[in-house]
């Protein structure tokens, strides 16, 4: 049997603030989680909803393994703030991945640090 687990990754380089962050976050993983498969859903519902939160230090390091998600058949999404507080409209500001397979996830997103 798999382990699963959501990741989301946040743009630090951008200078938002600690609820700039959570909301971003929050956009994701809500995202993430509507694209992810019913079999996917049903068994992180049932384990307890593990999740990860990772830092990216730039859009193009962010956008890396966003697309190595993508390559890899994971269902990444993708956040892009609408521009009514701290940022810009359109700046790309997370992603989340999940829930999937937790070693897949690990094995795209591991050399990460944690937010």
């Amino acid at each position: 049997m798999f382990s699963y687990k959501q990741a989301i990754v946040l743009r630090t380089d951008l200078g938002m603030g600690k609820g700039k962050l959570v909301a971003q976050g929050s956009h994701a993983a809500l995202v993430a989680y509507s694209k992810a498969g019913e079999v996917e859903k049903k068994a992180w519902d049932l384990s307890g909803q593990k999740k990860i939160v990772l830092k990216a230090s730039s859009e193009e390091e962010l956008l890396e393994f966003f697309m190595r998600c993508k390559e890899a058949g994971l269902k990444p999404a993708l956040i892009r703030d609408a521009g009514h507080t701290q940022i810009p409209a359109g700046s790309i500001t997370a992603f989340a991945v999940g829930p999937a397979e937790e070693g897949k996830i690990d094995s795209i997103l591991g050399q990460l640090k944690l937010l």
